[in-house]
């Protein structure tokens, strides 16, 4: 079966003039970024946050931009841009007058606000330490907003600290986290705290209503507020919470709380009984319904997450779509409540689906294209999406009729580009299942090209048609290669049983998937020079790396491995997310069953290590830390494999910074170009 991938969006339009060229890095680094959509009650405004860059600098800064949905062809204008602040996450007063947002003017990140047809913004809270974000109560007049502060902390003010002047610069631990993702834990948690909002502002540090809970909420370190929610009436916070102690390191149990607005008792876990993770509190507009989404299993971050729903006057539960396989991904009700808009990866598209709140019936809306935000409104949606050869602009579809562009933010940086085309495929994998991937191919440029083979991580992800900011195929196109990839067993979108098998078999049926994969594109495709390959992979990609060089050593010209596994056994005692890693190797820990662990160790195969590799991690990953990366790199050098090893001293799993994004790719493209004998 063959499919154009990016059809639907190929609305980015730009006649693309004589002297067209291929996507660079520097084009990417220097795109416009949209996200944090916010739609007003009557439809009539739409405002949205957008990054741009400062290459010189090193880093982006954010304004907010509004467009009028009420004309047709309207462009959109920006409603703030303070030069020397960051104006973030816009949200709505319920009559659609005014825009609140977050800004870091002044140092510490506080609530401001702004009329929607302009005009000076105003400060609204002015917290000492700042905030980490915020929601305003459907009823207009609270503001609740979380914060790192010490657990317990009664309100917003900061406490006091006493320093010793003759202490040393140790810390010290008494319990796991010791670091999380990036950061080192200091004993602060993200906390919720209300205040009372008012045409004056939000005045004074707001009461705490966590009560005794130790925990983060949103979640660490990758939650926001789509793990909390209001109740129509403003007297309630719901919110989604992993309680801390010994075992944080080894629990994905978050849980929904219902917590009064006034602090004035503890909350109540509403999902004491599941010990898998629930979240994404989504109240509907008459206050009645509970909709959240769930996973059954403990301690398994992947497992398939269904859409329930709780009557919040009786706490009677019921599963809408445990009939459906797929995980649901984020949960916004309709306005007028007859509906659940959902999103959730289906075959390499993340697409909109429409629950009935009533029945559980699915219906999807869109067609292929990643849906990353959407916002429901009286007669459709207003969603944000991207594909592999777009960036994210804004859409809106209406009953079910097919999705209108809103936006094209990035057109004048992208004329003259000319994207590569994108070609799924299908194959017999392991077992006799059928896997799919897809090869991306440069326009314009004629005879057989050197292949990229790109290995996703996870493992329980996707190369799915989405854009990236790091790992981006159509930049690799744009460098020569023909890039293929591969979903293997283990990828998500394809119903939870192919999820889990990669389950205590990392280097089995997915190294299988990968070898019968690429035979399969090379056959097919009859531009991909087989004979000239290189393959690169990070994290669970990584380690994949680190497996070819002895499971595959006669294959690959080149190999890049970014962050990946070197050691299992290492790796169980050096990560601090336990649970994953104790999961994968069948839920002990290594002591237990070393066995499990060893199987697929790539440092009981060295010996066998040939192919040219270039390493790459960062001094800030706490995922799969950096020892792991500087120990492949000792192998290969004391095998005399030819070597190279980068080093990025403020990255963390991810490269994210504009100029290291720049020298990844220069590296890795170089490190392919060499090998290759691209030219």
């Amino acid at each position: 079966m063959k499919m154009l991938l990016s059809a639907s969006l190929a609305a980015i339009a730009i006649a693309s003039p004589a002297t067209a060229r291929q996507l660079t890095i520097d084009d990417v680094v220097g795109l416009s970024r949209v996200s944090a959509p916010a739609v007003s009650a009557d439809g009539h405004w739409l405002v949205w946050q957008q990054r741009e860059t400062d290459l010189a600098a090193d880093k982006g800064w954010f304004d907010l931009w509004r467009l009028d949905l009420t004309k047709k062809g309207a462009s959109p204008e920006k409603l703030v841009a303070e030069p020397t602040a960051n104006e973030t996450a816009p949200a709505f007063s319920p009559d659609g007058r005014t825009v609140y947002f977050q800004s870091d003017k002044g140092h510490d990140d506080g609530v401001w606000s702004v009329p929607i047809t302009g005009g000076a913004p105003k400060q609204l809270t002015t917290v000492k330490g700042g905030i980490g974000g915020f929601k305003v109560a459907p009823t207009g007049d609270k503001l609740l907003v979380w914060a790192d502060r010490t657990p317990g902390a009664p309100s917003l003010e900061p406490a006091m600290v006493k320093t010793d002047p003759n202490a040393g610069g140790a810390r010290t631990y008494d319990q796991l986290f010791v670091r999380h993702w990036d950061t080192w834990a200091d004993g602060s948690r993200s906390q919720l705290f209300v205040l009372p909002l008012t045409p004056d502002g939000a005045a004074g540090n707001g009461v705490a209503i966590g009560g005794r809970l130790i925990g983060d909420t949103p979640s660490k370190p990758f939650g926001g507020g789509e793990e909390l929610a209001w109740s129509a009436d403003g007297r309630t916070v719901y919110f989604a919470l992993r309680e801390a102690g010994r075992i944080e390191p080894l629990s994905t149990n978050m849980d929904i709380f219902a917590a009064p607005a006034d602090g004035s008792s503890a909350p109540v876990n509403l999902t004491k009984d599941n010990e898998g993770t629930d979240t994404a509190p989504a109240v509907s507009p008459d206050g009645k319904w509970l909709a959240y989404t769930s996973m059954k299993r403990a301690r398994y971050e992947a497992d398939r997450l269904v859409l329930k729903l709780r009557n919040l006057a009786t706490g009677e539960t019921r599963a809408l779509t445990e009939g459906w396989d797929r995980s649901v991904a984020s949960v916004a009700w309709s306005p007028d409540g007859k509906r659940i808009l959902v999103t959730a990866e289906d075959i390499q598209e993340t697409p909109i689906w429409s629950v009935d709140p009533a029945s559980g019936k699915v219906a999807r809306l869109t067609g292929v294209g990643n849906v990353s935000a959407v916002v429901p409104t009286a007669k459709g949606a207003v969603f944000a999406m991207n594909s592999l050869v777009a960036p994210d602009d804004f859409y809106r579809i209406t009953g079910s009729g097919k999705p209108v562009r809103l936006t094209s933010v990035n057109a004048t940086r992208l004329a003259g580009i000319e994207m590569p085309v994108v070609t799924r495929f299908s194959f017999a994998g392991a077992g006799g299942d059928t896997v799919w991937g897809y090869a991306v191919k440069p326009v314009g440029i004629t005879g057989k090209l050197p292949v990229a083979y790109m290995v996703h991580g996870g493992p329980q992800g996707s190369s799915n048609n989405s854009w990236s900011y790091r790992w981006n195929p159509a930049v690799f196109a744009g460098a020569g290669y023909g890039l293929v990839a591969v979903d293997f067993h283990g990828s998500t979108g394809y119903g939870q049983a192919f999820t889990d098998a990669i389950r205590g078999d990392w280097g089995g049926k997915p190294l299988e998937d990968l070898k019968l994969g690429l035979a399969a594109a090379t056959q097919k495709f009859g531009w991909l020079d087989g004979d000239r390959a290189c393959a690169l992979g990070a994290s669970y990609g990584g380690y994949m790396m680190n497996w070819f060089e002895s499971q595959w050593p006669d294959r690959f010209k080149c190999i890049v491995q970014h962050d990946g596994v070197f050691d299992a056994r290492a790796m169980a005692y050096e990560t601090e997310e336990l649970w994953f890693d104790e999961w994968e190797h069948g839920g002990h820990p290594y002591y237990e069953n070393p066995a499990a662990f060893e199987k697929w160790n790539p440092v009981n195969y060295v010996d066998k290590w040939k192919t040219p590799m270039l390493v790459i991690t960062g001094e800030k990953d706490f995922r799969i830390p950096y020892t792991q990366g500087i120990a492949s790199f000792t192998a290969l050098q004391r095998r005399d494999v030819p070597s190279r090893l980068l080093v990025f001293p403020n990255a963390s799993h991810w490269v994210q910074r504009p100029k290291d994004s720049r020298q990844w790719y220069g590296e890795v493209i170089g490190w392919m170009d060499k090998w290759t004998g691209k030219k």
